[in-house]
């Protein structure tokens, strides 16, 4: 039985109460809501505010939300409150939470592994179009985005994506958030496991269950057994990896600790290799020591990552195998450096069925539902149930015969849906910004967009592998510091001395084997309209200076603090 407030025997042995509050740790006594987050987590549970919204709030309209629903308990069910229109980023942070509400939702559909048929797409962006103004964005964690959401209309959006297998239940909040997965699991012909039967064995056990639906703060879970490390597993709190055991075959390595914002750290290795069948128990296992053993005092050390930082993988492991699991991890290897420099699966590829599949990109995960529709009829028209969506976001279709691909591509490119970009339309990724995010302080989406026009035309033969991340706080949603260019959204004061917007620029950030967090150079800071000429500068550089084979992240590590202003 897990320890909670209500039930405070936990599985293990009590352990002796200190007087002191601690961390705020339930394993060892500390039940008392040490913040208000704590606390209204403690006073009603987070999924529960369902039947609130379906049968008050709807009707009565946004006036009538608690202000504990509204900026707490709804994100249980993927609700954030939107920004309020015509605000600028000298106000966040500046405000108070209801002077930044405007009476529209951001609604998060979760989408675990990416994966969706075309008919739950279609819905997708019917819902798009009917409620949420166009809005569908593509997010870096595969989910699908919209904006604009009236309380009223919920419950109706709720029927229409439950009816088709879909749902928004823990897409936000301090719970098991969405579980990445290879967009190719089960068909790709260098797969080394297809983890797809344990994220569905996980979503069973997990979301929704209220044995996990108070976390000290949000979960991140990835499980793939893509060779090319495809699901950004060491910024995770937890992620399975495939790798080859040489006596047990292939199955998962195990990472622990991952998560950027304003305090990054990368997953570190437990040196376990876990089955397919186990995983499900190792995630709850895993699951089950961050609620317990989490830190609830204070919230922006409230993550996993710190929680393993002060314990080290070795004590973890011990913890998890004892009192958790009550058996020993199998040792097992580290994943082996990934073939490919792009993880997303753009471009026309082999199934292991002998069809194709066929991954695009549009511009910074931008779409809208006319066009997530239409996906969904091209799809269709050329023989694919299937659609995916990456953790870069990217979409790909699956299943296409051979004969029908040339045609596909046309179709695809027809509605500006990239299957081969520039290295620009590819690698750029941009959170939501302060369009609609009250956490934001400078614009994102349609600055990355001139940005990818602006590059493409300056530097046409660049032909390198790139990633460059805007944000438009210091949260790191589009994972700045991981990126090759990494933009940190900030007001900065330009020539004349006013205050803009602006980045703080982060270089040589990267993920896979080789991850590390992109340098900051001194005062380095650059305003909007100047990123063009910078980053077309700073790649002129590289150009220049780079030896053979060189990446833009190893270069930049090296590089003079005058060659990268």
């Amino acid at each position: 039985m897990a320890a909670t407030p209500e039930n405070p025997t936990p599985a293990t042995p009590r352990r002796k109460v200190s007087r002191h509050r601690g961390e705020g740790q339930w394993a060892v006594g500390h039940f008392t809501p040490l913040n208000g987050n704590e606390q209204f987590k403690k006073d009603d549970d987070g999924l529960n505010v369902r039947t609130r919204i379906e049968t008050i709030y709807s009707k009565r309209g946004f006036d009538s939300i608690d202000p504990n629903d509204l900026r707490g308990r709804m994100r249980w069910w993927g609700l954030y409150t939107q920004r309020k229109e015509g605000l600028d980023g000298t106000k966040t942070g500046v405000l108070e939470p209801e002077e930044l509400d405007a009476e529209y939702f951001m609604l998060r559909v979760r989408i675990d592994g990416g994966r969706l048929t075309t008919e739950q797409l279609r819905v997708i962006g019917e819902i798009s179009q009917e409620f949420a103004r166009g809005t569908a964005d593509i997010t870096d964690r595969q989910n699908v985005q919209y904006h604009w959401i009236r309380i009223e209309d919920v419950p109706e959006i709720w029927n229409r994506l439950e009816a088709v297998g879909l749902s928004t239940t823990e897409a936000c909040g301090d719970t098991p958030r969405v579980i990445l997965g290879s967009p190719v699991a089960g068909i790709a012909e260098d797969e080394i496991i297809d983890g797809t039967p344990a994220i569905e064995e996980i979503q069973r056990r997990i979301v929704g269950n209220k044995d996990f639906s108070n976390l000290p703060r949000k979960f991140k879970s990835a499980v793939s057994g893509s060779p090319l490390l495809d699901v950004a597993h060491e910024i995770n709190d937890i992620a399975f990896v495939g790798v080859e055991h040489p006596e047990h075959g292939p199955g998962f390595d195990l990472w622990v600790g991952g998560g950027l914002s304003t305090n990054p750290k990368l997953g570190v290795r437990l040196g376990a290799w876990v089955s397919l069948e186990d995983v499900p128990d190792v995630y709850e296992g895993v699951i089950s020591i961050f609620r317990d053993y989490g830190y609830r005092r204070l919230r922006n050390r409230a993550r996993l990552k710190f929680l393993v930082a002060d314990w080290g993988a070795e004590k973890f492991r011990q913890v998890l195998e004892d009192e958790y699991l009550k058996r020993k991890l199998t040792d097992g290897p580290a994943p082996e450096q990934p073939a490919g420099r792009w993880r997303d699966h753009v471009g026309v590829h082999k199934q292991k069925d002998g069809r194709y599949y066929v991954g695009f990109a549009p511009r910074v995960g931008r779409v809208d539902g006319a066009t997530l529709t239409k996906i969904a009829e091209v799809a269709e028209a050329h023989g694919s149930g299937r659609v995916r969506t990456t953790a870069e976001q990217k979409m790909l279709i699956l299943d296409v015969e051979q004969a029908q691909v040339d045609s596909l591509v046309s179709a695809l490119e027809a509605l500006d849906l990239r299957v081969t970009p520039s290295p620009f339309r590819r690698g750029t990724m941009a959170c939501t910004g302060i369009e609609f995010c009250k956490l934001a302080i400078v614009e994102t989406k349609g600055r990355g967009s001139t940005l990818i026009d602006e590059l493409e035309r300056r530097l046409p033969e660049f032909d390198e592998p790139l990633t460059i991340n805007i944000n438009g706080c210091p949260n790191a949603c589009a994972r700045i510091q991981v990126a090759d260019i990494g933009l940190k959204g900030q007001l900065v004061l330009d020539d004349d001395g006013n205050r803009v917007e602006g980045y703080q620029v982060h270089l040589g950030g990267a993920l896979g084997l080789e991850a590390g967090f992109g340098r900051k150079v001194r005062g380095l800071k650059v305003t909007s309209a100047e990123l063009p000429d910078y980053v077309e500068r700073v790649l002129k550089r590289y150009q220049a200076e780079r030896e053979d084979g060189e990446r833009f992240a190893t270069w930049a590590a090296r590089a003079s603090e005058e060659a990268l202003s």
